[in-house]
């Protein structure tokens, strides 16, 4: 895995090791950052169920002001950390060792303007962590997820589906604030 472009463009990044990890291939991560390339500078950023960090790093990496990293897994925290460390360094950069849901039930600061979700794909998380996910959220917010569902949510509160794209066996899906 290697950062895709920005200022810290080329740089490697580490994956925890083992079957429970699934990093986002390259190809899935340029058509998702494709997407929003115009939206990321000067962004705030939440890359929840964040693995290595790749996700982030990137929007970092593209100019994003602010990246909040959500992870819980022990082994991905010490990935996460080293990688910000290797590209950065990254002042507006914050990890959280958490639950993903408990921490969006918590969160009481300010909005973010795209949201990075890769739930653990079959774990059914999609559809709770989008309705917690959404009222912290911008009114021009930007929510992408990668799943392996092939049904996504119509709705997530104020945000609604608006593109759905398929690489192999990943599926992203692009929600926008319904009144954007």
């Amino acid at each position: 895995m290697r950062v895709i472009t920005g200022s810290a463009r080329g740089r490697k990044l580490s994956t925890p090791a083992g079957q429970a990890v699934r990093p986002t291939s390259a190809l899935v991560k340029e058509a998702m950052f494709s997407a929003i390339q115009f939206e990321v500078e000067g962004a705030r950023v939440l890359d929840l169920f964040a693995g290595s960090g790749q996700m982030g790093i990137e929007a970092l990496s593209r100019g994003a002001r602010e990246c909040v990293f959500v992870e819980n897994a022990k082994d991905s925290l010490g990935v996460l950390r080293g990688n910000l460390e290797h590209t950065g360094p990254w002042p507006g950069a914050r990890v959280f060792a958490a639950d993903a849901l408990g921490w969006l039930r918590g969160y009481g600061g300010k909005p973010f303007d795209i949201a990075l979700l890769d739930p653990p794909y079959a774990s059914g998380l999609l559809d709770k962590t989008l309705r917690l996910l959404a009222p912290h959220m911008s009114g021009a917010g930007i929510i992408l997820c990668e799943t392996g569902e092939k049904t996504a949510p119509a709705e997530a509160g104020s945000f609604a589906l608006k593109k759905q794209y398929r690489y192999g066996k990943t599926y992203v899906y692009h929600y926008r604030a319904i009144d954007s």
